[in-house]
Order: C-alpha cells, then sequence, then structure tokens
C-alpha cells in the first residue's frame, strides 16, 4: 500500500470513529430537525425549535441563535427537507469552527519548544501529553515529558508508563508534593543542555483548590522564562468534552493564571454532546488543535472543522 493510500486509510478510520463518537449528538439532533422539518415551507416557528434543538445539543444559546438567523436568511419562506436543513447548518458551523481548526505547530528556532499542558483532573491530560509524545516521537523528534502534577502520585506514573511507550525520558520527583516549579525549571534546562527539541510539561488540576492552582501555574510560566524569556512557547488546555457546558468555566479558570494558546478536546467517543465544540469556537475563538475520540494510542488527531461539523449532523 502506498503512503498517500495509507494516510487516506487512516483518515477515513478516524472520521468513522469520530462520527461513532458524535452519533448520540447527531442522532439526536437529526431526530429533532427530522420532526420539525416534514417538507413544509420554513417558518419562524419552525426555526424557533430548531434553535431549541440546538441548545439542547450544547452548542449554546449565542451559536444557535446565529446558525438559526444564517439559516433563515438561506431558507426562510422556502420549502425544504430536513437533510437540506442539515447540510446548510454544518455548512455554518464549520464557517464558525475553520478559523480555530489549526494544528499545534512547533518552531524548530526553540529548542526544546516548552509546551505546557493545563486541565483539570480526569480531563485526559496525562494521556494527552503521552499521546502527543508519541506523535512527536513518530515523527522522529526528541521529547521529554515533565511530572508537574506532584501532588498525585498515580499522575507521575501514568506519565512515565506514557514515557515508556513513547520512548522518551520523564523527569520527575521521587517525593509527594514537590515543589513543581523547580521541576519544570531544572527539566528546561536538562532539556537545552541536551539539546532536546520538544519539551512538554504535566501540571496540577485540583480545581477544588483553585488559588493554589492558579499560583502554581502563574509560577511555572514564570520560572521558565529565567532561562527563555519565550517560554512556554505553547500553553494547552485539555478540556473533557462531556462535562458540556461546565467546559466554559473552565477555560475562564485557566485561563486567570496563564495565556491559553489553545484547547485539546478529549472524551469525544460517544457520550459527549460534542456541540461544546462549537460553543467554545464561538465564544472564545481560541485554536482547537486536536481532539481525541477514544483511548487507542493514535486517537488523538488535528481538529478539522469540517469534517467534525458534517459528523455533529449526522452526515457523511
Amino acid at each position: 500500500m502506498s503512503q498517500s493510500a495509507e494516510k487516506a486509510g487512516r483518515k477515513s478510520g478516524f472520521f468513522a470513529r469520530l462520527k461513532a463518537g458524535l452519533a448520540k449528538t447527531a442522532q439526536g439532533l437529526s431526530d429533532s430537525i427530522g420532526a420539525i422539518i416534514t417538507g413544509r415551507t420554513l417558518d419562524r416557528a419552525m426555526l424557533d425549535q430548531l434553535e431549541e434543538a440546538l441548545i439542547s445539543a450544547d452548542l449554546g444559546l449565542a451559536t444557535a441563535e446565529e446558525l438559526v438567523e444564517a439559516l433563515a436568511k438561506q431558507k426562510l419562506g422556502r420549502e425544504v427537507s430536513d437533510e437540506e436543513v442539515r447540510g446548510a447548518l454544518a455548512g455554518e458551523i464549520a464557517r464558525i469552527l475553520l478559523p480555530v481548526a489549526r494544528p499545534l505547530a512547533l518552531d524548530p528556532a526553540n529548542k526544546p519548544h516548552v509546551i505546557l499542558v493545563a486541565g483539570v483532573n480526569g480531563t485526559g491530560k496525562t494521556t494527552t501529553i503521552g499521546k502527543l509524545a508519541h506523535q512527536m516521537r513518530a515523527e522522529g523528534r526528541s521529547v521529554m515529558l515533565v511530572a508537574g502534577d506532584t501532588f498525585r502520585a498515580a499522575a507521575v506514573e501514568q506519565l512515565k508508563i506514557w514515557g515508556q511507550r513513547a520512548d522518551c525520558a520523564v523527569i520527575a520527583r521521587a517525593e509527594t508534593g514537590a515543589d513543581a516549579a523547580g521541576l519544570a525549571f531544572d527539566a528546561f534546562a536538562e532539556a537545552k543542555a541536551k539539546g532536546t527539541e520538544v519539551l512538554i510539561i504535566d501540571t496540577a488540576g485540583r480545581l477544588q483548590n483553585k488559588a493554589h492552582l492558579m499560583d502554581e501555574l502563574k509560577k511555572i510560566d514564570r520560572v521558565l522564562k529565567k532561562l527563555d524569556p519565550s517560554a512556554p512557547h505553547t500553553r494547552l488546555l485539555v478540556l473533557d468534552a462531556t462535562t458540556g457546558q461546565n467546559a466554559h468555566n473552565q477555560v475562564e479558570v485557566f485561563k486567570e493564571a496563564v495565556k491559553i494558546d489553545g484547547l485539546v478536546m478529549t472524551k469525544l467517543d460517544g457520550t459527549a454532546k460534542g456541540g461544546v465544540v462549537v460553543a467554545l469556537a464561538k465564544r472564545f475563538g481560541l485554536p482547537i488543535v486536536a481532539i481525541g475520540v477514544g483511548e487507542a494510542i493514535d486517537d488523538l488527531r488535528p481538529f478539522e472543522a469540517e469534517a467534525f461539523s458534517r459528523a455533529l449532523l449526522g452526515l457523511s
């Protein structure tokens, strides 16, 4: 099999997993739109019902209103089918998502390129780091991981396991509760000395202790600048798509501490309402660099606006 055919196969397989992951949302939206649009002329009453269906899929009020008004401009007063409406909505959703669909970019001038990864415990943050490391190693890059969630021994051990899978070093402290900023500083210095290309730093996600968490993130961000004023070069926030509208609150909380350069959406694998991705794009405009659609090592992939939009509406 040629490389292009193999790549196309992987892409097709990923879309199938994405579509399966969004099946719950897609089925709900399809059923709702099918019940509303029955071959009749599209009127305002039907548009109001469509808005409610979109809100129920976690797209949020502002996004739902924008989508419905765009649909009204195109189709109001015309006889439409439910598939035609789903296609129009998918196109409008893709328009919202296209500006934020930006793959993670590494600057070769930074050696290492430092990626600081934040997120609430349980979002899949450590697993995401492992998958990113695996992808970068597959590209031939040298990668070092930092177990900055020093308060959770389980998180440190999990990162070490991923380090073994991805064949990259993991820098950690033996004692629980060690200073995460000091660890990040030492790891950065070691990575610079070794000429490592990418340094990925895990952080604590104890949101119940918000003030301490924010102070710790600020400190890590600050001490890294002592070695390189431009570091960290990328700050990623990992969000669990199953949390729905609570994801908005998490973005707000973490933005209080550090600048967020991009989002990674995880667990789009069957239980999430998916529409929250569109709502976050509309509200914050932050790049969505990747999405996770399962537990397998290759189930973290760059975010594609059109593929996501069509999967969300149950279109092939």
